[in-house]
């Protein structure tokens, strides 16, 4: 095994990003996954690509993927989760905004990962030690900083009228306008950018736990010194769940503040 995961994750994510630019504003294929959802042809083909990939370099290896499933060694304690297009739907409307996701998990915890932007030649990645931003060949360490002020709150999971965190409320939140500015990418991409500085925190609800969106993103801002819990502070495989990803210990402080304001009714919490 001379090549390191993160290497081999890096060539999967950059042969996968090679698909996406392909079949851009090209006729796709739809596939419907469930309510609301769907995959494209070159979703698929670009999973294929990255199994492929990894597959070659990590034949005994697991392999959670976001369109193929469990696959590859089932007792395997390595494991990969791959999203091979975090984004789908922007995708699907020529919007270039998008991430490939593959993070390597050995045992309980996720030592490698990767997010690469297709479009802007950008990986973004850590070794479970440090993270960096590599393009044009050249990396460069991921430094968060909260000074933009955007907020990053992921819409997707929210569902009306089941209760508990309700993110349009946070959008309408008077505390919260007075200190960010809320954006909404659609695409897990901008929880690699809270790692490298280019939003204050991104906010989610849902169970995220081996989540192939977000697992990678979650490895990066850690990696780069950001601080990561769920929703109200608690750790992450913990009720209520969701994400608080943020650049400093300020941000986050005032993001659950105003988050456990909103949740504080909800019996789920206390």
């Amino acid at each position: 095994m001379d090549e390191t995961d993160a290497a081999v994750a890096i060539r999967a994510a950059q042969a996968a990003s090679g698909v996406i630019r392909s079949g851009f504003r090209t006729p796709v294929t739809r596939y419907a996954k469930g309510h609301n959802d769907f995959a494209t042809s070159v979703d698929i083909a670009a999973e294929r690509t990255i199994l492929a990939v990894i597959g070659a370099a990590r034949p005994d290896d697991r392999f959670i993927a976001e369109e193929s499933g469990d696959t590859g060694e089932e007792k395997s304690d390595r494991a990969w989760l791959i999203d091979p297009l975090c984004g789908t739907r922007n995708f699907a409307a020529g919007t270039p905004h998008l991430a490939v996701n593959i993070g390597t998990r050995i045992g309980a915890s996720v030592t490698s990962a990767v997010v690469a932007d297709p479009f802007a030649g950008e990986v973004f990645w850590t070794d479970g030690g440090s993270a960096w931003l590599r393009r044009d060949g050249q990396d460069q360490p991921l430094v968060p900083d909260p000074g933009s002020r955007l907020v990053e709150v992921n819409l997707d999971y929210w569902v009306p009228g089941e209760g508990g965190f309700e993110p349009t409320r946070l959008l309408g939140d008077r505390k919260f306008n007075a200190a960010f500015s809320p954006r909404v990418l659609s695409t897990t991409l901008a929880v690699a950018w809270v790692a490298a500085g280019r939003r204050a925190a991104y906010v989610s609800d849902g169970d995220l736990r081996d989540s192939v969106h977000f697992a990678s993103g979650i490895a990066l801002c850690r990696a780069a010194g950001c601080v990561v819990t769920g929703l109200i502070g608690q750790p992450i495989d913990t009720a209520p769940y969701g994400l608080v990803a943020a650049a400093d210990t300020e941000t986050h402080a005032a993001l659950v503040e105003i988050i456990a304001a909103q949740l504080e009714n909800e019996s789920f919490i206390n």
